[in-house]
């Protein structure tokens, strides 16, 4: 069975790219028409600035990930720190989709998946076609189990 990688939607960036880049385009406008009269160069800052919001969220995304492989679930986030959590499939009790109305009108959700334990969720948010995720982590996690117990 392949590996199934799943990571936050980029959605959400794409359409926060394209607002920050038309707020970019008007603050350029905005200079030439109004402001470079008043000879105040440090406004031209302004506009590259706007930019570092999508900047952010991407780089979030880049480094942020779960992978089923085998019998394990591993959830791996951070770029200069990293945290990881490994959870066993034979230890999943429910996989919960949550969607408020803006991600249903893109299909996009935060998958929770409940396990026995002390840390019992983990929730990764704006993941693509939630539902279909959680039902194959849960088929995946019937399969592990299905396995184990006869052998």
């Amino acid at each position: 069975m392949s590996d199934l990688t799943i990571r936050p939607t980029l959605k959400f960036i794409k359409v926060g790219a394209s607002l920050a880049a038309i707020v970019f385009l008007g603050l350029e406008i905005l200079y030439v028409i109004e402001w470079r009269a008043s000879g105040d160069t440090w406004l031209m800052a302004l506009p590259p600035l706007v930019l570092l919001w999508p900047l952010a969220r991407w780089v979030r995304r880049r480094f942020t990930k779960a992978t089923v492989t085998g019998d394990r679930l591993r959830y791996e986030m951070g770029a200069i720190s990293k945290t990881t959590r490994n959870i066993q499939l034979s230890k999943l009790q429910d996989a919960r989709v949550e969607q408020r109305f803006l991600q249903r009108l893109f299909n996009v959700g935060d998958l929770s998946i409940e396990t026995a334990g002390e840390a019992s969720r983990l929730t990764i948010p704006n993941v693509d076609d939630p539902q279909a995720l959680a039902d194959e982590i849960m088929n995946r996690a019937q399969r592990g189990a299905g396995a184990g117990a006869s052998t």
